[in-house]
């Protein structure tokens, strides 16, 4: 039977740094949708993502032809004035994470692996501890959901898509930064641009983003329990 650790207050302190922010950009995110939806009522459409809709609302809102009567163009304003809020809050918390990050050797250890930066590294530490909890690379991300689930019988072995379980929050930092990785390995020569640009070519960039991610996973567990360097291939 395996244990669960317990966390110490300052991973609880991190972890908790985490969730808050999580929940912000969560908020950010449907208030956005909020945004852009009521304004599609009106024939308004405003390309998806945050940058957008914060350069474009104010046009919006000061255009006197497009339609919107003097009553809802408030009303927008102040939902405009919400989502500078949560935006604000949110990088508030970015910069709180990266106060964290800037006062931890192992952080910015970690972050010298490609596709790491200060959120994944951060939540990795509050998460594992000193990796001790796990065996090798492989249980921390089977733990993380990033290990193909199995259906097999007798002599017959069956690979399906990833478990997912885990951690979601850890799972899509990697797979993340994993993705800023593969979208950039096109061109270069490197042992790991070779080895994602072979893996992307047989079956697909989704398909190396999440191999990337689980060997990530592996690096970061090693680099924890400082038995590897971060520029492993």
């Amino acid at each position: 039977m395996r244990f669960v650790p317990q966390k110490t207050v300052a991973q609880q302190d991190i972890q908790t740094l985490h969730r808050i922010r999580e929940l912000l950009v969560r908020d950010r995110t449907g208030k956005a949708s909020q945004i852009r939806g009521l304004l599609a009522e009106y024939g308004i459409v405003i390309p998806c993502g945050i940058g957008n809709l914060k350069k474009t609302l104010p046009r919006i809102l000061e255009n006197a032809e497009n339609g919107l009567t003097p009553f809802v163009r408030e009303l927008f304003l102040d939902l405009n004035n919400q989502l500078l809020s949560l935006d604000s809050q949110v990088k508030e918390y970015d910069l709180r994470i990266l106060a964290v990050f800037n006062a931890s050797p192992i952080c910015k250890r970690l972050a010298e692996v490609p596709g790491v930066g200060p959120l994944t590294a951060t939540a990795m530490v509050a998460a594992v501890g000193n990796a001790a909890s796990f065996k090798n690379g492989r249980q921390l991300a089977a733990w993380l959901g990033l290990t193909p689930r199995q259906h097999s019988s007798g002599q017959r072995i069956r690979l399906l898509g990833i478990s997912k379980r885990g951690d979601r929050y850890l799972r899509t930092l990697l797979i993340h930064g994993a993705r800023c990785v593969v979208t950039r390995s096109d061109g270069k020569d490197d042992p790991r641009s070779r080895w994602l640009n072979g893996v992307k070519a047989r079956r697909g960039a989704n398909r190396a983003t999440v191999a990337l991610a689980n060997k990530n996973a592996r690096i970061l567990w090693a680099l924890i329990r400082g038995q590897a360097e971060p520029n492993a291939a």
